[in-house]
């Protein structure tokens, strides 16, 4: 008998897992099921095709987020042909439909599984780090082969694979075993016996299939990330948003989060403590709000234990800003965000968050809050919070040093901590890509 999962392991307790609506009852394979398998004659490394293996390969694909990869705008679910830009050019994701000539209908089980693990495709090549490799790695060979199952299952998608457009030398896969000898390290997530079953689950959500790492921790120059870094924040390449700390109360950690609070941002895309936007936004419509409620409190519990690099929040005096820009500022948020915000930034939960002490309006980068007075913006429309309230774009309205103002004045006003902006910073950021 094989060894049982980490994931098999905690459904054995709990038998089923419920699922969310739209994705329906998730059973996991019991030991049983697991036996009538191995002993069934069905050929090493074809594709299980029993119903409730294929559901479950669904949920683990949306926990993994494959969609939002893999299927390219206005395209075919799982045909890849998604552009991703980054500071070495621009890489397409492949199609992973079940189309024999240009999917990956002729892999096997054991193939596909062997990619996860190793971050090799089945002819040998090295894949690009765009694709979470790091953290797919972790992912256990049940779970592999059942997303395998559910991607061998939806319609196969006739579409060639575009070549990657990546400069010199970039373009030499070769280089990337030296990217590897540094941040690549294979191996299957192993659970920490000191701590819960929970617990372990929600590490194994987080540094695994959802891969919140490859966000959440700082770009290098050689598109790595450090492992002592992780959780810190930074700000994404290419995409100019600030993935916020998790691990630092001054930079937007969760430390005096609820779980509740954190549950709510990650499912339902907005809670109490604020909203999401952006690259997270994405996640959450694509993927968050479709995983059972125990395992996104699974994940808040496993966020809410990382460890503060920088305990407490912001305190003392807030910044001096020059009282003719501070002026100028709050001018403006009287005309145009007082409205929804509030007099006194204390906002209308639930649709618009608070500004006055909002972590996300202090962080050390003022990124975000400018792109979002810009470029305005909708949390993501979810299962829980289907008709959300957005914000209207500001950049046609208000030139750089109006748009600097305003920002400076949610940042400092109300007892807030953060810094003044320029409108050097605001131009910056106007020709940002909005994805």
């Amino acid at each position: 008998m094989k060894p049982i999962s980490f994931a098999l392991r905690i459904v054995l307790s709990a038998a089923t897992l419920a699922c969310a609506a739209s994705i329906g009852h998730v059973p996991f394979v019991t030991l049983a099921q697991a036996a009538d398998a191995a002993s069934s004659g069905k050929a090493a490394g074809t594709p299980d095709t029993r119903p409730e293996i294929v559901i479950r390969g669904e949920y683990l694909a949306r926990a993994g987020d494959c969609i939002a990869c893999h299927t390219a705008p206005r395209g075919k679910e799982f045909g890849g042909g998604l552009a991703m830009e980054t500071p070495f050019g621009t890489l397409y994701s492949p199609n992973i439909s079940p189309d024999v000539q240009y999917g990956i209908g002729s892999w096997s089980a054991d193939a596909f599984f062997n990619m996860m693990r190793t971050g090799k495709a089945p002819d040998g090549k090295l894949i690009y780090p765009a694709m979470p490799i790091a953290q797919y790695t972790k992912v256990t060979r049940e779970d592999s082969d059942a997303i395998f199952a559910y991607l061998m299952s939806v319609p196969p998608v006739r579409q060639p694979n575009r070549p990657h457009d990546l400069r010199f030398p970039f373009n030499h896969r070769d280089l990337l075993l030296g990217w590897r000898s540094l941040y690549f390290r294979e191996g299957e997530f192993k659970p920490d016996p000191t701590r819960s079953v929970e617990w372990n689950r929600g590490a194994y959500l987080v540094e695994g299939l959802g891969h919140c790492t490859m966000c959440h921790t700082k770009i290098n120059m050689l598109g790595g990330s450090s492992r002592d870094k992780q959780f810190a924040g930074g700000l994404i390449p290419v995409q100019n948003w600030y993935a916020p700390s998790l691990t630092s109360d001054k930079d937007g950690g969760l430390g005096d989060w609820s779980i509740k609070d954190i549950v709510d941002l990650l499912q339902a895309g907005i809670s109490d403590r604020g909203a999401v936007y952006g690259p997270m936004a994405e996640v959450t419509y694509h993927s968050l709000q479709y995983l059972t409620d125990d395992d996104v409190k699974a994940m808040a519990v496993y966020l809410k234990s990382l460890p503060d690099s920088d305990p407490g929040r912001k305190t003392g005096p807030s910044a001096k800003a020059d009282p003719k820009v501070f002026a100028r500022g709050q001018q403006i948020y009287a005309d145009k965000c007082a409205m929804c915000h509030g007099a006194n930034g204390e906002g209308q939960l639930q649709h618009y968050p608070p500004l006055a002490g909002n972590q996300s309006i202090e962080m050390d980068s003022a990124v975000n809050p400018i792109r979002i007075v810009l470029n305005g913006g909708f949390p993501p429309g979810t299962q829980r919070n289907p008709e959300p309230y957005g914000m209207p774009p500001f950049a046609q309205e208000l030139n750089d040093a109006d748009a600097a103002a305003v920002v400076t004045f949610i940042r400092t006003a109300w007892g807030n901590h953060g810094l003044p902006v320029t409108p050097k910073e605001v131009n910056e950021l106007r020709n940002a890509p909005l994805h």
